[in-house]
């Protein structure tokens, strides 16, 4: 979840009264948020420089609040916003009633874009807020909620890029374009000289915050750009804005773009970023729109403000909750949560109870009915709802028996792991001594990282790193993981297909071959799978195997009605080295679906 900072004292300035820890802890809890950490400017500071405590710094001492919000409340991502959510959930203020500011559409801003656009950033949307007073806790909280909407939402600028202007230093119309790199010219923020767009890009591959934002445009033939009129460049999306229209302390009316590939997405960082700083504006929760043209002539006004209602029926709520609530306690408790719930009329008394729920700007979260539910169930209070078996869930077989298997594997001694079910390409396969067939592994397209490159084949890479991780532990290291392995299946629409698999490994100066093989007897003793007779189908037994990522003449292979569902034995000394673990191992995995 992201950690939102803030000064604790500031904090309950702006919430009217002051907490202690336990209080203000009790306080988030009831909100559905989380007090992560408290610590001060210098404690940070120090961590962040890797300075010792004795090294005097120049910071205060003010206590500072670390929070923890949810992924989807992007309004809870500054001060402004927690403490406008809080103070409506107390019962101190209403939700806000944001609006356009009434002018002619003539006399609004007009944003023009160019066609060539659409083969690189196709979407902007923009808005103005006007008479903005900004303090030194105010300017850094605005652009604060602009790296947070940045790294979340906006996926690291690929998505949406956000660009605020001092609007008292450009003039409107304004156009956006897409040129190419050599005709792009401007002095960019914070420097002191003029760049070409091209020579611009190398010298931001050596800026540790900038340089992993290039790759979003620096093999494109052209790059976005956004100009005033007269030709002053205020943006390069999604890199940086220019120097002449930068935001200060001094500025009062402030031009926000967000250029974007997903225009739902820049609607909603756009509303999020008016909706939290309009209450420092001249007119209060007011926003002036922006008139963007596209090159087909259709334009649209932004930013959109209104609330949108959905139907919710009272049933549905305490069904979702699992409380039995009436039609009124149902309405204030929406009403803590900026839902403004209205019943509608029935058409006769044995009508159901409907709510008609306006949803504001600044709950893009709110979806869909589960929403309006949950909320319900966060103001209510998550510990006052009674606790219940569900009447017609009932669990998979398999992973009821999974369930089982990990109850009798952890009686043995072992301990239960859960690793990543993505793993690097040699991991998977080198590591192991293991050859790519082509035919067996789900291959990452476009991973992220080299360490996820691979949907796993195999349980063994994630056991064998674990032990890697630990292996200071004290010995033996007795550990076990029940979970699922994917492989390529032509026969799926999907073309791949999981299988359940179960692994377990012994760790120790005496881990020997029989020491998991004990283990394996145990498994199909508890599952009443005799051993039996190479050979008989009725049950299993085991014969010798030849695996490379196993020791020569000390691997068998489990054999289960006619079927190879694994094999165990002694790990190879070379995967041992490949994995960094100084200790023998024996280790087994066996596909659990086969004995269900």
């Amino acid at each position: 979840m992201p950690t939102v900072s803030v000064g604790r004292d500031l904090f309950y300035t702006a919430l009217g009264r002051t907490y202690t820890q336990d209080e203000f802890e009790e306080l988030c809890f009831e909100f559905g948020i989380e007090l992560d950490d408290v610590t001060t400017e210098k404690a940070i500071i120090r961590k962040e420089k890797h300075l010792k405590e004795d090294e005097d710094i120049a910071a205060d001492e003010e206590i500072i609040y670390k929070i923890d919000v949810p992924a989807n409340r992007y309004d809870l991502l500054c001060l402004e916003g927690l403490v406008q959510s809080l103070r409506i959930f107390l019962g101190i203020d209403s939700v806000p009633n944001y609006t356009l500011s009434d002018i002619s559409k003539q006399s609004m801003l007009k944003m023009h874009v160019k066609p060539e656009t659409s083969v690189i950033r196709p979407f902007v949307v923009c808005a103005v807020l006007r008479g903005i007073t900004f303090n030194e806790a105010r300017y850094n909280s605005f652009i604060d909620l602009q790296d947070k909407l940045h790294q979340n939402i906006c996926r690291r600028r690929t998505l949406v890029a956000i660009g605020t202007h001092d609007l008292d230093t450009i003039e409107g119309p304004f156009t956006y374009e897409a040129l190419p790199p050599s005709e792009i010219e401007f002095k960019p923020l914070k420097q002191v000289e003029t760049f070409r767009a091209d020579k611009l890009m190398e010298f931001y591959k050596s800026d540790l915050k900038l340089k992993k934002y290039l790759h979003i445009i620096e093999d494109s033939p052209v790059y976005p750009v956004i100009y005033d009129s007269k030709r002053r460049v205020l943006s390069l999306p999604p890199i940086i804005n220019g120097a002449h229209s930068a935001i200060s302390l001094k500025t009062k009316n402030v031009f926000i773009e967000c250029t974007a590939t997903d225009l739902t997405k820049a609607k909603i960082v756009l509303n999020t970023m008016v909706t939290m700083f309009s209450v420092y504006c001249e007119r209060k929760f007011e926003v002036e729109p922006v008139e963007v043209i596209y090159p087909d002539g259709k334009s649209h006004i932004c930013p959109q403000l209104s609330p949108y209602d959905m139907d919710v029926s009272l049933s549905y709520i305490n069904g979702i909750a699992g409380v039995t609530l009436e039609a009124n306690k149902v309405a204030g408790l929406l009403n803590k949560m900026q839902l403004y719930a209205k019943q509608k009329k029935p058409s006769s008394t044995a009508d159901e109870c409907i709510f008609t729920v306006s949803v504001p700007p600044t709950r893009s979260d709110v979806l869909h009915a589960c929403d309006v539910a949950e909320d319900v169930a966060i103001a209510y209070g998550f510990n006052k709802i009674p606790k219940r078996m569900p009447t017609s869930i009932k669990p998979l077989p398999l992973n009821q028996f999974s369930d089982l298997i990990r109850t009798e594997i952890a009686l043995s001694g072992y301990l239960e792991v859960l690793t990543w079910i993505l793993c690097s390409y040699k991991e998977n396969f080198q590591m192991l001594n293991r050859k790519d067939d082509k035919s067996t592994a789900v291959i990452i397209g476009n991973p992220r990282s080299a360490d996820f490159e691979v949907v796993r084949s195999s349980l063994m890479p994630g056991i064998l790193k674990t032990v890697a991780h630990n292996k200071d532990h004290p010995k033996p290291i007795k550990i076990f993981e029940v979970g699922d392995i994917s492989v390529l299946d032509e026969s799926k629409d999907v073309r791949a297909r999981n299988y359940r698999q179960v692994a377990a490994l012994y760790c120790g100066a005496t881990s020997g071959f029989e020491l998991i093989h004990g283990l394996v007897d145990k498994i199909m003793q508890v599952t009443g799978t005799s051993f039996v007779s190479p050979g008989d189908n009725t049950g299993y037994y085991i014969k010798r195997s030849d695996e490379p990522e196993f020791l020569s003449g000390r691997q068998a292979s489990i054999i289960f009605k006619g079927k190879t569902i694994g094999t165990f034995g002694i790990v190879n000394p070379q995967v041992l080295e490949n994995f960094d673990i100084p200790d023998p191992c024996s280790f087994v995995e066996f596909n659990l679906e086969s004995l269900l």
